[in-house]
């Protein structure tokens, strides 16, 4: 839209009177800088993933949804599918978050055996916090597909973690012996509440783990002593 604005045009030596300057248009606003979207986009990304962390923790994949997921993140589906492109490739990316962090396996070679049992025992005594990995994996294994991603996940981080830790012959196979004991721990006494290992004393336990993953982690020749 067109205006009139009114202009000051006397010459310095004439009285006072003001002019008019018909039809100028009004002067075009300054540019504003573009917002920065870099740290909005990795929240919003790290919104999604932790909600769907705690999605497909707690329902497995079939039973998370992404409208769910979205909304407990506070964005709209529309948006998880363009940040992940799809709920298979959210799951994968919860996967790598989830057991990319240390949680029983340590990192000296020399304290390896007591390190797993203690922590073991530790992280799974009734009062302790849940393990995601361990429910992830467990909720994951009704789905072919998920649970093909769930271990790639585990291979790719906590076995391949182990793997480097062992000396000697068929490392692989034991390491996969070994994290399928703290499975099995992990699942009778914090999942299910065996009783024998729920009332166990805890330092007694750790000790009898530590016999048991010591055969599999420790570079003793078949037979040896």
């Amino acid at each position: 839209m067109e205006t009139s604005t009114l202009y000051d045009c006397r010459p310095h030596f004439r009285p006072h009177y003001n002019c008019v300057v018909e039809n100028e248009s009004p002067r075009p606003e300054p540019r504003r800088a573009a917002p920065r979207r870099s740290r909005n986009a990795a929240a919003t990304r790290e919104a999604i993933l932790s909600s769907a962390v705690e999605a497909f923790t707690r329902l497995g994949y079939d039973g998370a949804g992404v409208r769910e997921i979205a909304k407990d993140a506070g964005v709209t589906a529309m948006m998880v599918n363009r940040y992940f492109g799809s709920k298979e490739q959210l799951f994968a990316e919860v996967v790598d978050t989830t057991f990319a962090p240390r949680t029983v396996v340590g990192s000296d070679p020399a304290a390896l055996v007591h390190d797993v049992a203690r922590s073991l025992v530790e992280r799974t005594a009734p009062e302790a916090e849940g393990l995601s990995p361990f429910l992830l994996m467990l909720r994951s294994a009704s789905n072919p597909r998920t649970a093909e991603i769930a271990r790639l996940g585990i291979e790719r981080h906590v076995e391949r973690r182990l793997v480097g830790l062992l000396t000697g012959e068929n490392t692989s196979e034991r390491s996969a012996l070994a994290l399928s004991v703290i499975a099995g721990v992990w699942l009778m006494r914090k999942l299910i509440g065996n009783t024998a290992l729920v009332e166990a004393d805890p330092d007694e336990l750790a000790g009898r783990l530590e016999d048991v993953l010591r055969i599999l982690l420790e570079d003793t020749p078949p037979g040896g002593q």
